[in-house]
């Protein structure tokens, strides 16, 4: 069956043809998309916005609407401003993002076909597959940290800075794909501090004295998969792991260059991702500063500049930081969001929900920016150029870690491959 399969996806992609596709060619025996060098980023911050980013009021604005006229006109909220790429045009809000635009692409032409509901489309852009009833995907952080791995054995692979839900997490790739969280990035994660009195010596005779309980424990059972969690606590615990949590080693120039809290969770990724980490996912807007968050429905669209202007002074602060230091080309920054917004206004000036078109962003990670990949139409509703199913886009992530987004998983005896049959976008490779 397994042999099937693999002969059906083969015959599919070479159908394509090379030459025709803007994505990648067909894999070669090892999996590895013909001719095309995988990436070298090490790491991976995923930027999370909870909620629904607007990319006609953000990333791909189009012409100026009014959402406070009757009747209300459709479009854009905030005038246009050029960037570093001619012919590439950001939102008003998005100045420093704007003069960055040669680190960066923005995807614009994202799609998926998943309900418009916020769960659901939250699970799908974590997993990359829509929901079943018979298996638990495995979030992309989780995929990403389990293939991987941490670069330093002292920090777990992935980290998330938000609070945790089963969209986050490693389905059916249990403990080793997990995650470690915090919410506050003055304390760190709750639980990996040593109470006081509890030196080396002692915590390791008292994960000794488990030893002999924990070796009895039957492998692939629930019970081993607290074993290999509590491992992991265990081996984590102490000093060394959350001294990279203590942000008083920065400058407070550069902690000012990144703004707010959110900005502070950013730095703190590029910290983690210092220390060694792979994966680190960062919500934005813990505090809903605008009242609704992302999910701009009604009045939440009249302080949506609030959002736009946080996010573009931490995220820009990032970039700066990560060249300066000279991580920028291994350390690939993902912007994800569970989809976009109509360009109509409902009764009280807010935008609905749009997954059949939306913009997500990439940065640094050693990739060919372009700017902007892919063209929407005059109301960035339809895909004119270039359309980008979000499989394809998870595939460009995990391509960029070099990782084949062919290769498949196992759950339990079921082969699943990393992507469901996702191509990265060969433009950023080239």
């Amino acid at each position: 069956m397994n042999t099937r399969r693999n002969f059906l996806k083969q015959s599919a992609l070479l159908g394509a043809g090379a030459s025709a596709s803007p994505l990648l060619a067909a894999p070669t025996s090892s999996g590895v998309p013909a001719g095309f060098p995988m990436g070298k980023a090490e790491h991976c911050i995923f930027i999370w916005l909870g909620g629904g980013m607007a990319q006609i009021d953000t990333f791909d604005p189009k012409r100026k609407g009014d959402s406070k006229a009757s009747p209300k006109k459709s479009g854009s909220e905030y005038e246009r401003i050029d960037t570093a790429v001619p012919g590439v045009q950001f939102c008003e809000h998005l100045p420093k993002l704007g003069a960055q635009a040669e680190r960066l692409t923005v995807v614009r032409t994202v799609n998926h076909t998943a309900i418009d509901e916020h769960a659901i489309a939250t699970n799908l852009v974590h997993t990359g597959r829509p929901t079943t009833g018979s298996i638990t995907y495995p979030s992309i952080g989780s995929i990403i940290s389990s293939q991987r791995g941490a670069l330093n054995p002292d920090v777990p692979g992935y980290m998330l800075i938000g609070y945790p839900n089963v969209s986050r997490g490693p389905g059916f790739l249990g403990a080793k794909g997990n995650f470690v969280y915090l919410t506050d990035t003055e304390s760190g994660p709750a639980g990996f501090t040593r109470p006081d009195g509890i030196t080396s010596d002692r915590a390791a005779r008292r994960a000794g004295l488990l030893d002999s309980l924990v070796d009895q424990v039957p492998e692939n059972s629930l019970v081993s998969r607290y074993r290999d969690a509590q491992t992991e606590a265990l081996r984590l615990a102490g000093p060394e792991f959350m001294r990279h949590f203590d942000l008083s080693d920065e400058s407070d120039s550069l902690r000012n260059d990144y703004g707010g809290e959110f900005g502070q969770r950013l730095l703190l990724s590029r910290r983690l991702c210092e220390s060694g980490v792979r994966f680190i996912e960062v919500s934005h807007n813990l505090n809903f500063m605008n009242g609704t968050g992302w999910d701009t429905h009604n009045e939440g669209q009249q302080n949506q500049h609030l959002l736009i202007e946080e996010l573009d002074v931490a995220m820009s602060a990032l970039i700066r930081d990560l060249e300066k230091r000279g991580m920028l080309d291994k350390t690939l920054i993902a912007l994800g969001t569970e989809f976009g917004r109509p360009a109509g206004y409902d009764g009280r000036g807010g935008r609905g929900h749009q997954g059949s078109c939306f913009s997500l962003v990439l940065a640094g990670g050693g990739l060919n920016h372009q700017g902007a990949y892919g063209v929407t139409d005059e109301l960035s509703k339809k895909i004119v150029e270039n359309p980008v199913p979000l499989a394809d886009y998870h595939a460009t992530i995990h391509a960029a870690m070099g990782i084949n987004p062919a290769h498949e998983l196992t759950d339990g005896i079921r082969p699943v491959p990393i992507t469901d049959g996702g191509k990265p976008i060969a433009k950023l490779f080239s």
